[in-house]
């Protein structure tokens, strides 16, 4: 049965400059329409009985059907939510790049292999939901052109690597890609300004290692990397002053030791400001630690290790978040030369705790 719920929407028309007439249309009133099919045992889609163009939100969810009318997509150009999860999708039609007012997409639970390149034309899109698919690749331009992004779900699929373009998503608060078969992960992850939550989980024998620059995404919360083969976490991590969850399990993890891990988050995070400032580190080059330690002064969030001791039952908790100071006010030319690579390297230790 078809559900059609009506919200009404008031458009006002424009002014006319002509003095004679004082409103050249007047008060314009429209209905969008939401539709829901969802759950009907479609094969094909039937043919439409009112205006597509007032459609606002259209749900085809939990049917059956193999492809969706490049024409019906076409004519639902006010279209804000599509949502086509659990079908028997292989394709979207090329014509999903006409819903440029589309915010919100789920194509979730289908058969997709790849998702058409003409998807960088929905500049509003803000929620992309493709879990549980058979994809290899994301489009290439997917981070220069989907700006708006706030949630890339992409679990349970196929992919080998993710954009070099991804980084370039400065709205993203969630990435969620577990479950797949990611090599490895974008450089310059730094861009990343807005990401919260960070989920590359279970991507089991294939991911062995993380970039440094996940310890530049200032504003992550929570990062979840179990069940991978990673061996060493990147020191960066340390200076993650918002994560508040850490998940590591199911790693070979080496550097820090197990004994550290189970500690919990504060005891990772002191363990790595030690590794971060060895002289004799030798997971990374000198040059490659000096990049990024650069990028730290360059947004000034180099963090002192002037934290108080935690008790043993917040410690026990696990991953909790540690009270590190601010220094924003030393990242200014006057004490540029606190961060020198000489000083920062010395075996001085100027972030140990007290």
């Amino acid at each position: 049965m078809l559900y059609v719920q009506q919200q009404p929407m008031i458009k006002k028309a424009e002014r006319s400059g002509g003095g004679s007439s004082s409103w050249s249309r007047g008060i314009e009133e429209e209905r969008l329409e939401i539709v829901d099919l969802s759950g009907m045992s479609l094969d094909s889609l039937p043919n439409p009985s009112l205006n597509l163009a007032i459609i606002c939100k259209l749900d085809l969810s939990n049917n059956n059907l193999q492809n969706i009318p490049e024409s019906l997509t076409a004519r639902l150009v006010n279209l804000v939510v599509l949502d086509v999860h659990s079908n028997q999708l292989r394709r979207l039609p090329n014509s999903i790049g006409c819903l440029c007012k589309l915010k919100v997409l789920n194509v979730a639970g289908n058969m997709i292999q790849y998702l058409p390149k003409t998807i960088d034309n929905c500049k509003s899109l803000e929620e992309l939901n493709a879990n549980f698919n058979k994809l290899i690749q994301l489009p290439e331009n997917i981070g220069l052109e989907l700006r708006k992004l706030k949630k890339l779900s992409v679990n349970s699929n196929k992919l080998l690597f993710l954009p070099r373009s991804t980084s370039n998503l400065t709205s993203l608060k969630l990435l969620d890609a577990r479950l797949n078969c990611l090599r490895s992960l974008p450089e310059d992850l730094e861009n990343l300004v807005s990401l919260e939550t960070l989920n590359i989980s279970q991507n089991f024998h294939f991911l062995r290692s993380l970039p440094c620059s996940v310890g530049l995404i200032f504003s992550l919360v929570e990062l979840d990397i179990s069940y991978n083969r990673i061996t060493s976490l990147p020191p960066s991590i340390a200076c993650l002053n918002k994560l508040q969850k850490l998940c590591v399990d199911g790693n070979p993890l080496m550097s820090p030791p197990l004994e550290v891990v189970e500690q919990g988050l504060y005891a990772v995070k002191g363990y790595l400001y030690q590794k971060m400032n060895s002289p004799s580190s030798s997971e990374s080059p000198s040059t490659k630690k000096k990049s990024w330690v650069g990028k730290l002064v360059k947004y000034k969030t180099f963090n002192g290790g002037e934290t108080k001791r935690r008790s043993s039952h917040e410690e026990r908790d696990g991953f909790v978040m540690p009270d590190y100071k601010p220094i924003d006010t030393l990242a200014s030319p006057r004490y540029m030369g606190i961060f020198s690579p000489r000083r920062l390297f010395s075996p001085r230790n100027y972030f140990t705790n007290s």
